[in-house]
């Protein structure tokens, strides 16, 4: 039996990426089923619980809470995309169906393959570009996205979305390479996202009900679990080794979706799930 020492940090990646999915495929739920309550509201909430879970991990660590030399500028960057495109990806959830959100969203780790080039000089090989694209389109055969569904506005918004969720990655990757802690890039990006929210919020506060307030604190918790998660992931490895499985997102939003939500998947729903497993698997064993 392996220690956590002798797993390699490419491993430590790929089960830091699953948990991610898992949380924020969580996160979807439970915003998703939080009901009518304002963009803004929601993204405050989602950071607001990420913000006190850090701040506590830090306290206790005993770590100093301060940005290291020289991570100012990427920290800001991380921050900026991030939460950019956490507020793109709840406008497009209220406003198109979830299927179509998710697979916006999903974007983001071909996005980050992209933006890792200029900013991070790691070059791809056309393998992680085709596994990539493989797993992409298997995602696409489970959500289906059509003319009929997608408003071009919110679609829009959404695709950036996926952009900037995968920009911040690459700054998340890049920040790691500098030694910076995943709790201060977490808190950093809480703190920034939640002081955005504040004057939107009270220009539009809407009062909760006891189970909405319930969905969004779950909702946050979620997210925090994906966030120190996806943090971590992106500090161990490059985005071109792991970020195709970042697709079992879908195939846990799916479980989620049947399991609470009564939505059966169909065949090409299934397709789509072998696909992305059989993409992880073949990455899995070529590069191990």
């Amino acid at each position: 039996m392996k220690s956590i020492s002798d797993i390699s940090n490419r491993s430590k990646g790929i089960i830091c990426i699953l948990f991610a999915a898992l949380g924020f495929s969580l996160m979807t739920f439970f915003v998703r089923i939080s009901g009518d309550v304002p963009t803004m509201e929601k993204a405050f909430f989602r950071n607001a619980v990420a913000f006190v879970v850090s701040l506590i991990l830090l306290i206790r660590s005993g770590e100093k809470i301060c940005i290291k030399k020289g991570c100012g500028v990427d920290v800001f960057f991380r921050c900026l995309f991030g939460t950019s495109g956490l507020i793109a990806n709840f406008y497009a959830i209220d406003r198109l169906n979830i299927a179509d959100t998710n697979m916006l969203n999903k974007l983001s780790p071909f996005f980050a393959i992209l933006i890792s080039i200029p900013i991070l000089k790691e070059r791809p090989k056309k393998i992680d570009i085709a596994a990539v694209m493989i797993a992409f389109l298997g995602a696409m055969l489970i959500v289906r996205p059509t003319g009929d569904n997608v408003q071009l506005f919110p679609a829009l918004i959404g695709l950036y979305g996926g952009f900037g969720a995968g920009t911040a990655y690459v700054f998340v990757r890049k920040l790691g390479k500098k030694g910076e802690r995943t709790p201060i890039i977490v808190l950093c990006f809480s703190v920034f996202s939640t002081l955005v929210t504040v004057p939107f919020i009270a220009m539009n506060f809407v009062i909760l009900r006891p189970w909405q307030l319930l969905c969004l604190i779950l909702a946050g918790l979620s997210a925090t679990l994906g966030q120190f998660s996806i943090t971590s992931a992106y500090k161990f490895a490059p985005a071109k080794e792991i970020s195709v499985f970042d697709y079992t997102q879908v195939v846990f939003a799916a479980i989620l979706g049947s399991v609470f939500l009564g939505e059966v998947p169909t065949l090409l729903s299934f397709i789509g799930y072998a696909v992305i497993i059989g993409v992880a698997v073949f990455r899995w064993k070529r590069d191990s």
